[in-house]
């Protein structure tokens, strides 16, 4: 479908030279850099063409429920190095206090010898560049890991939202999309670039610890097991609650700032206009105020579960200290076992604390997981069925069959709208706000299926048919239009990106645009800026209809696309507008009845059901609803002229 209310970037390969993009922002490599761009650009790899698709059906792939298992299993040979290296770096950085034992009792006892100390002290040498190595092959591993994975969930995300009906978008705010989006998946990378594997090394080197305690002296260690793991238990039992309750809110918390700021930015004309700035701070500094008390309240079980578990740990230290020197004294432990095995008990605790840090980094991760979960669980209002089929080139028939429709189910729109608009036909719908006109645009064009009857093109139901082949011959002229960053080119060939230049310049004059695009800097290659915001609402609206020239649909639906437009804009696009229309159906959503008198039929729509229908002066005669509005309508407009 023709999109002619958006805009999109076009750029093309080649190389960069001193005058590319003279005109633009970026205005050119200076010459006396260009040789060494050039010598930068030989050495660089072809990556080919980036491979993207897109379905309006999802892949079984993409229907899989999210979970972190899920995210690394398609991975597994990257997972695989990473916990090889991680049983590595466990295992020989708690090599050295056993070393130590060895060292004192062979090498420094009553048998001295220094070639048993040199000896342990260059396998102490090796498990550290064994360590270091381990280490070294772990942060590339969980690196490539995190970076790919999150690739892909940044893409399947993207994707389903590209799939999302428009309702999912006219309920939920920007800002909660944006968080799913960004800080969520950004917890996500995090958390498999840092937090799981040091929450596994840390796990792995207790187990480690654990298994040499016993190994030296099992009465130390069942003392160790018995003093230290019932308080620890308790403690992570209270604080895995606590945890996830808090960066449930933090996870809100965060939503509800980006909302909050979306919406102040996007808005920040009408917050100027009417003098908000105080009261949109104060509304922020609530927002934000919220978001900072559920971080306290992490920092704060925090505060309590860190030292807690350092208390239960030098208490437990002090008891062995004692229990210890008691055995050593009755020759049931020697002097390099003690010192071995408080080193082991020193390290027994750090691996603790860290697995504290890193547990609040997993409890963020899980909690953006189930929040992506339950974005990529939405299903499409408007679902293509598996036995669609291609609609071939249509002729433009249109027919509404006992259609009913509303946004919410116990409030209908439309009520059994019973239309046929014929082929090459151009149609204006006209009627009070709320009547239900855009609505009947916007089951045309699928973007809602109607909740009982059919919309028919070429005698095809729009529910049996593939939503790409329909919408690619349909074109859309919107009320409100919407232009991208980029150049005026760019979003006048959104949807035909290899179109010529002198192709964008003719409709460029087709619509009367080519005064106001010779007067930029640029021509059709200036910049347009965010939403088109460098441009007047009616030199949008004119971009959005030259795009429409461009594209040449087979049906053309104008809602209300001249409403934004000036009288001297409207009388330059009429004749641009019967050149458009010609040979092909129309639906115009009209506002202005000067537009709709253009049509060859005029349907007047009324509380969601058609009730009048036929040519300006038959309905004019007719003297029935039509005939009140027109006659409104033309006593305005005298007054106006008067």
């Amino acid at each position: 479908m023709t999109w002619a209310g958006g805009g999109g970037g076009h750029y093309g390969g080649g190389s960069w030279s001193a005058n590319s993009g003279a005109n633009l922002p970026f205005g050119g490599i200076p010459a006396e850099l260009q040789s060494g761009v050039d010598k930068l650009l030989a050495t660089e790899p072809v990556h080919g063409e980036p491979k993207a698709g897109f379905t309006h059906r999802a892949a079984e792939a993409e229907q899989a429920r999210l979970t972190l298992r899920s995210l690394l299993v398609s991975h597994w040979r990257l997972g695989l190095i990473a916990v090889l290296s991680m049983i590595s770096v466990s295992v020989f950085t708690q090599a050295g206090p056993r070393l130590i034992d060895e060292a004192i009792s062979r090498g420094m006892g009553e048998h001295r010898s220094f070639g048993v100390v040199l000896v342990i002290s260059m396998v102490f040498l090796a498990t550290v560049v064994i360590s270091a190595l381990a280490q070294w092959a772990q942060v590339a591993a969980t690196g490539r890991l995190a970076a790919r994975v999150m690739y892909r969930l940044r893409v399947r995300v993207f994707t389903h939202l590209q799939r999302l009906g428009l309702d999912y978008y006219t309920d939920e705010k920007a800002g909660v999309i944006m968080t799913r989006m960004t800080s969520d998946i950004e917890n996500m990378q995090q958390l498999l670039q840092d937090g799981l594997a040091q929450f596994i090394v840390q796990a792995m080197t207790m187990a480690v610890i654990t298994a040499m305690l016993f190994s030296m002296n099992v009465t130390l260690a069942w003392i160790t097991i018995v003093l230290i793991v019932p308080a620890l238990v308790a403690l992570s039992v209270w604080f895995h609650g606590a945890a996830e309750r808090g960066y449930a809110r933090v996870r809100d918390g965060i939503t509800a700032v980006l909302t909050d700021l979306s919406e102040s930015l996007h808005g920040v004309r009408v917050v100027v206009a009417h003098n908000r700035q105080h009261r949109n701070i104060v509304h922020h500094r609530n927002v934000v105020g919220e978001y900072r008390d559920a971080n306290d309240y992490t920092a704060t079980i925090n505060a309590i579960y860190g030292p807690g578990t350092q208390t239960v740990g030098y208490l437990a230290q002090a008891a062995l200290l004692a229990i210890g020197a008691y055995m050593m004294a009755h020759n049931r432990l020697g002097p390099g076992e003690l010192v071995a095995f408080f080193l082991y008990l020193n390290r027994f605790y750090a691996p603790i604390q860290l697995m504290v840090q890193q547990y609040n980094l997993y409890q963020q991760g899980q909690s953006s997981i189930r929040k992506l979960r339950t974005l990529l669980a939405q299903a499409p209002s408007v679902r293509e069925s598996p036995e669609a089929t291609v609609l071939p080139p249509i002729r433009g028939e249109i027919a509404f069959e006992d259609v009913t429709f509303g946004y919410d189910p116990a409030r209908p729109v439309l009520r059994e709208l019973n239309l046929r608009i014929a082929a090459g036909e151009t149609v204006a719908f006209v009627g009070v706000t709320g009547a239900g006109k855009s609505t009947i645009a916007k089951l045309v064009t699928r973007f809602y299926d109607p909740t009982a009857g059919r919309v028919l093109i070429d005698g095809h139901d729009l529910r049996d048919v593939g939503v790409h082949s329909l919408r690619s011959q349909l074109g859309v002229v919107p009320q409100e239009s919407f232009l991208f960053a980029g150049s005026i080119r760019d979003n006048i060939c959104f949807a035909d990106p290899d179109a010529s230049d002198e192709q964008v310049w003719d409709a460029v004059r087709a619509v009367g645009l080519a005064d106001v695009v010779e007067r930029l800097p640029g021509g059709i290659h200036a910049i347009v800026h965010e939403r088109g915001l460098s441009l007047s609402s009616g030199e949008r609206q004119l971009v959005a209809l030259a795009r429409a020239f461009l594209a040449r649909p087979r049906v053309l639906i104008l809602d209300e696309a001249t409403s934004n437009l000036d009288l001297l804009s409207e009388s330059r696009i009429e004749a641009a507008l019967d050149v458009l229309l010609e040979a092909r159906t129309a639906i115009l959503i009209a506002h202005r009845l000067t537009t709709a008198m253009k049509a060859d039929r005029i349907v007047v729509v009324e509380h969601g059901r058609v009730v009048e229908s036929g040519h300006h002066d038959a309905l004019v005669s007719l003297g029935g609803r039509y005939a009140e509005m027109f006659a409104t309508w033309s006593s305005r407009a005298n007054e106006q002229a008067a």
